[in-house]
């Protein structure tokens, strides 16, 4: 079977559309105090610079990927029939995988704004992940 940069290489600008899609659900859905936090951030980051938010997505998603790949192998040795399942079995691990990119991201990032509010809610980027994997793994699984 393919890996998921092979699968999803062609069809990458639906992929990228479907993650927006994927993260504008995920914010809308947040309620509380850590809600707020969620959808300030959200709000910082897509109105920085016209564009910026959706180069930055385009940008991330091979790394985004990449993290997510060893999972996927595993998912298809283990004979697994829900990848979103499998996700949230493996929650923590796959969020912190996912998680390294974007600390990544931030750390060679040049713009303050844009870390400053990334750090307003990365303590509970983790539990926000983990909340999406459901939907993630669907929303791969649909590519394969």
């Amino acid at each position: 079977m393919a890996t998921l940069q092979e699968m999803l290489t062609p069809v990458a600008p639906q992929f990228v559309a479907d993650c927006q899609a994927l993260i504008d659900g995920e914010v809308d859905s947040k309620g509380g105090l850590s809600g707020t936090a969620v959808k300030a951030a959200y709000k910082v980051v897509t109105a920085f610079a016209p564009g910026y938010y959706s180069d930055t997505l385009r940008a991330i998603t091979p790394d985004m990927v990449n993290a997510l790949e060893p999972f996927w192998a595993d998912f298809l040795v283990s004979g697994g029939a829900d990848f979103g399942d499998y996700l949230v079995k493996n929650g923590e691990e796959v969020s912190e995988a996912l998680l390294a990119v974007t600390d990544h991201m931030a750390g060679v990032s040049g713009r303050a704004t844009i870390v400053k509010a990334y750090k307003m809610v990365r303590g509970s980027a983790g539990k926000n992940i983990e909340a999406a994997l459901p939907n993630l793994g669907a929303m791969i699984q649909k590519y394969s």
